[in-house]
């Protein structure tokens, strides 16, 4: 839930929430860290490598406008270092795989390091590099799907069918992906997981930093739709006239966004119904003691 919605507050309201830091500045992630309460978790977008400028010269001219100057880094460094010394229970990487090294910083420092996987082999590859445990995302997530390189097509396989296969590696599995009701918790950690992720649950919470347009719009029944033409990366979100209108969009993250700003960017998970507006706590409660439906 980068860009906005998860807030401190948000975090420290239930019983273990993570603070995304992705799209922040580094200024912004050590006072959004110094004001979370533990336990609680963060997320690290990792540095982007590919270089894809041909492909946004393109799309920039298609869109009449020019390529945005962007940090393909996303400020790693510092917000890696601003971590460390905050020392949360979970660091979890985002788009790839902390180094041996930096997992190393992360327990010298106090902190569990996870990774974001969509599919096996990226899961064996973090656990050949020593993480602690692996956040599994599913088709079914709202947002960015943790694919480990900006070109790539997500593995179209149900987070269930993912759980089949990567937990028998033996690492603690966190899933993510399409969680509504207490059924899909009760469905995902009979399956292995340790624990289950929410982030379309809790975008209109009272403690969400999420807009006033876009609890709008996820107040109404605009479908969401799974497309790179939200930010250069395949993520779902709402459907819009500009992902009706560009289907075949290239790869061309970070440099899509800044040249869209005002288009609609809701980012949210398949399936999503009538989403709660009530304090955290509360949604969180549902989640995990009933009823079977938040609407019963």
């Amino acid at each position: 839930m980068a860009g906005g919605p998860t807030t401190p507050a948000l975090v420290n309201a239930v019983s273990f929430g993570f603070l995304a830091l992705g799209s922040c500045t580094p200024a912004q992630a050590r006072e959004w860290l110094a004001e979370c309460q533990a336990p609680f978790g963060a997320n690290l977008f990792l540095p982007q490598e590919e270089l894809l400028l041909d492909d946004a010269h393109v799309v920039a001219t298609s869109l009449n406008t020019t390529v945005p100057d962007v940090d393909l880094t996303n400020g790693f460094e510092a917000k890696f270092a601003a971590v460390c010394e905050a020392a949360p229970a979970i660091v979890a990487s985002m788009f790839g795989c902390f180094t041996s090294a930096q997992i190393d910083q992360l327990h010298e420092a106090g902190s569990e390091a996870w990774a974001t996987v969509t599919n096996p082999r990226d899961a064996q590859t973090a656990k050949e590099n020593g993480v602690d445990g692996l956040i599994v995302q599913g088709p079914l997530a709202g947002g960015h799907r943790g694919t480990w390189t900006v070109t790539e097509d997500p593995d179209e396989r149900s987070l269930e069918q993912l759980l089949d296969e990567i937990v028998p590696m033996g690492l603690p599995v966190i899933a993510a992906g399409g969680v509504r009701v207490k059924g899909d918790v009760d469905k995902l950690l009979a399956l292995g997981a340790v624990a289950v992720s929410c982030g379309t649950a809790f975008l209109l919470a009272d403690e969400a930093g999420t807009s006033e347009r876009n609890r709008e719009l996820l107040r109404g029944d605009r479908a969401s739709v799974l497309s790179r033409a939200f930010s250069g990366r395949w993520a779902r979100g709402l459907e819009s006239e500009f992902t009706r209108e560009h289907p075949d969009m290239p790869p061309v993250y970070p440099y899509l966004r800044p040249m869209t700003s005002d288009n609609d960017y809701c980012l949210v998970g398949a399936d999503r119904g009538e989403l709660m507006e009530a304090p955290a706590g509360e949604i969180e409660r549902l989640l995990t003691s009933g009823p079977e439906s938040a609407k019963e």
